[in-house]
């Protein structure tokens, strides 16, 4: 094992006395080809090219003297430390950080970054990267060769964001790029680079004591009350209950990275619930009333929808794939189309039990483990303490019982 492993991060700045004295004592270096190229390497060391983390890992750890490895950035965050701690290495090391790209990337946009989201994309975690874009105004993303901004911009079709696109942070050919999202595929862009992605005012004011998303902004309850959405009584669907809502949100459990469907959004409650959760959400219908009461929930909730206006289920073929979707309307024909999308989860109401038969039998076929409840709810009149209305649906749950590979 090592002697002693030193983990250096690097900013394009001078390396400071610390760093130098790792470096002059190292017996083995690694790191990507400008770090390798650095005057401040000695010349008698070994130099490991780090391309995989996980393949280098196991030549330091198996090495005998001093090694330092040198990375981009603050190597604690998102970066090699994680690996080098992971315990098949056993490695112990010391971290002399840098300035995260992060926040190089927000200080050359001279904007605050304490209240953004920070996620990184990779091909296989692009899809859920994008997802946060959609329901966040700030977030920064930590791209990767085959997920950079040209693959972002294409995800985001017809969701309008700015990109703040920061290329080689730190080095000579550092360049700062601001675009629309949809410009962003016109262009080749290089690595390393980090990519701000902005969508629109949030409502409330700005938070003082956690990062990112504030989760106290806003009134409290996963629902809120039907008549807190202010369209009066107009404009609600039936199953558009606060009860039914909320046993629709438990079922489906949205959260942080996934995309939500609302089909047949009606009164953009349900959207506007699950846009609170942090999820991505689509909402869809076909009446352009529906639309813009969506759209006024969602401004006044301060959350980021996208509205689809069309008849579903033909509406739904050039949409993104969903993780979890709530059908509102529709019926049996719907919730097919929906389950040969194969979300995780699919949730839907029915007035009857025939209708609640059918759908059950429809997503049984479809690979789908069904469960369905009677509910009913009764509000009083605590004046009096007598029934002042009533409802009943049946709520059906279908999860899909083989687990398929993230998309």
């Amino acid at each position: 094992m090592a002697d002693r492993v030193t983990v250096i991060g690097w900013d394009g700045s001078p390396l400071s006395s610390t760093a130098r004295a790792a470096l002059g004592a190292a017996t083995l270096v690694a790191g990507s080809a400008h770090h390798l190229a650095l005057p401040e390497v000695p010349p008698a060391a070994e130099r490991v090219r780090l391309g995989s983390v996980d393949l280098a890992a196991p030549r330091i750890a198996g090495h005998r003297g001093t090694a330092v490895v040198l990375a981009d950035g603050d190597p604690g965050f998102f970066g090699v430390v994680r690996t080098l701690r992971n315990p098949e290495f056993g490695l112990e090391v010391e971290v002399v950080p840098a300035v995260s790209s992060v926040a190089t990337a927000f200080a050359r946009a001279g904007m605050p970054w304490d209240d953004a989201q920070i996620v990184v994309a990779h091909r296989r975690t692009l899809r859920r990267a994008v997802n946060v874009c959609r329901a966040h105004t700030k977030v920064a993303v930590l791209t990767s060769p085959g997920a950079g901004p040209a693959e972002l911009g294409l995800l985001l079709d017809g969701v309008h964001r700015t990109f703040v696109i920061c290329e080689e942070l730190g080095t000579a050919r550092e360049k700062i790029s601001i675009l629309t999202s949809d410009k962003a595929a016109d262009r080749a862009w290089r690595n390393p680079n980090v990519v701000i992605v902005m969508g629109g005012p949030v409502a409330g004011t700005d938070s003082d004591w956690i990062a990112g998303r504030d989760p106290a902004v806003g009134p409290r309850g996963w629902t809120l009350p039907t008549e807190a959405y202010g369209h009066g009584s107009t404009g609600y669907a039936e199953g558009e209950t606060e009860l039914l809502r909320a046993a629709q949100l438990a079922r489906l459990g949205p959260r942080v990275g996934d995309l939500v469907w609302d089909i047949g959004c009606g009164s953009g409650a349900f959207a506007t619930d699950a846009a609170r959760s942090g999820a991505a959400v689509i909402a869809v219908d076909r009446d352009v009333d529906a639309c813009a009461r969506t759209d006024f929930a969602a401004r006044r909730f301060g959350v980021q929808l996208q509205i689809v206006r069309g008849e579903a289920p033909h509406v739904l073929e050039d949409l993104p794939e969903p993780d979890v979707v709530r059908v509102g309307g529709g019926g049996a024909a719907v919730v097919s189309a929906v389950a040969d999308r194969r979300p995780q989860r699919i949730v839907t109401h029915a007035a009857t039990r025939d209708a609640a038969e059918l759908v059950g039998r429809d997503l049984t076929e479809h690979g789908y483990q069904v469960e369905c409840a009677l509910l009913q709810s009764v509000e009083l009149d605590i004046r009096a303490w007598t029934e002042k209305e009533r409802s009943v649906a049946f709520l059906l749950t279908g999860e899909l019982l083989r687990r398929e590979a993230p998309r």
